[in-house]
């Protein structure tokens, strides 16, 4: 599920489903459960239907009736975390696993 059209053409996924909503909301509406059910079984249904590699399903679903979200959504700050060069790890024990994941494939490989 994507709601980056030009990203996820430009990866070219076996399939994929777009859903024009703002980014962070793929499934839906915050608090409308209903609704994030519809849109998840449109997006499964891809599944049977998607034969072609690289096809995007469009949902049919609106955000609103006019499009001015994209345009809040798209002016506003910049406050992603950055980036870096080096894996960040929230827990200890997470670098643990990653590392030893590592030095196993390292081992084997």
């Amino acid at each position: 599920m994507t709601s980056a059209l030009d990203i996820t053409q430009a990866v070219n996924p076996p399939r994929a489903a777009f859903l024009d909503y703002p980014l962070g909301h793929t499934t839906g509406k915050p608090h409308q459960p209903i609704l994030q059910r519809e849109i998840l079984l449109a997006a499964l249904a891809g599944f049977s239907s998607l034969t072609a590699p690289g096809t995007v399903n469009m949902l049919p679903f609106k955000w609103s009736d006019d499009r001015a979200w994209q345009e809040t959504a798209q002016r506003g700050p910049d406050d992603r975390r950055p980036r870096y060069a080096t894996p960040q790890y929230q827990h200890q024990e997470d670098r643990d696993r990653a590392e030893a994941h590592v030095s196993a494939v390292q081992f084997t490989g």
